[in-house]
């Protein structure tokens, strides 16, 4: 007996380490999520390198300055979050429109995040001259900081957002001192462009990429839509 507790204990912690790297490999929708997740987090925090290069190069900022300087990003993030009744509100006419819940009824904040970020990219980059006022791109730094909160409407696995975001800011220095300022982020910005179609892509066929959740088959929730209205909380 006790034999068998060990093995069935060992058998737990097995699945337990294995599944969320299964569902990553094996599930479209949880791959294709966590890999946008992730690069938007892991540009996120590449792009926080950039402030002290900017601004203490460009305009000769000490380091509380600097600190200071961050600030937008506050403000950007505050602004952000008093949107939240408003795609409530829009998530709610979806749901009585459609007659039924679907979890990409969520991603609408995340679709217009995905125009934001780049525009925010750009704006923080190419203003960031030292004969242009320092205030220009600390605004588009803030109109970048709905990338966080665009990502955040995304249900990501935390071992792939931590992996591109402890990965992307080793090169970021080094990217900088090549291509210079404005055309480093130039670049974070031409890759959010790239993939800004996503949020889009996820709303259209988001149900059809759910459908092939190898997890689920066989099991009692055959309902897809009550499986994941119970996932989102709703």
């Amino acid at each position: 007996m006790e034999k068998d507790d060990t093995v069935s204990k060992a058998s737990a912690v097995a699945t337990s380490v294995m599944r969320p790297v299964q569902l990553l490999l094996r599930e479209p929708m949880c791959f294709c999520l966590n890999l946008y997740s992730a690069i938007l987090l892991g540009i996120l925090y590449l792009f926080f390198l950039a402030f002290p290069i900017i601004f203490r190069e460009q305009y000769g900022m000490d380091l509380w300055q600097i600190g200071l300087t961050f600030s937008g990003i506050i403000i950007g993030m505050c602004v952000a979050a008093t949107t939240s009744s408003v795609w409530t509100k829009i998530r709610g006419r979806l749901i009585q429109k459609k007659g039924t819940y679907e979890p990409e009824f969520r991603l609408p904040p995340a679709m217009l995040g995905g125009i934001l970020i780049p525009v925010g990219l750009l704006w923080f980059g190419w203003t960031s001259r030292h004969n242009i006022h320092w205030m220009v791109p600390i605004i588009g730094s803030g109109v970048d900081a709905y990338a966080e909160y665009a990502a955040s409407a995304l249900a990501s696995n935390g071992l792939t957002r931590c992996s591109f975001a402890a990965g992307f800011p080793l090169f970021g220095i080094p990217m900088y001192q090549a291509l210079g300022l404005q055309w480093a982020t130039s670049l974070l910005a031409f890759l959010t462009l790239a993939m800004m179609p996503l949020p889009w892509v996820f709303f259209k066929y988001g149900k059809y990429l759910r459908g092939k959740n190898w997890l689920l088959r066989g099991t009692q929730y055959d309902n897809m839509t009550e499986f994941w209205a119970m996932k989102s909380h709703l």
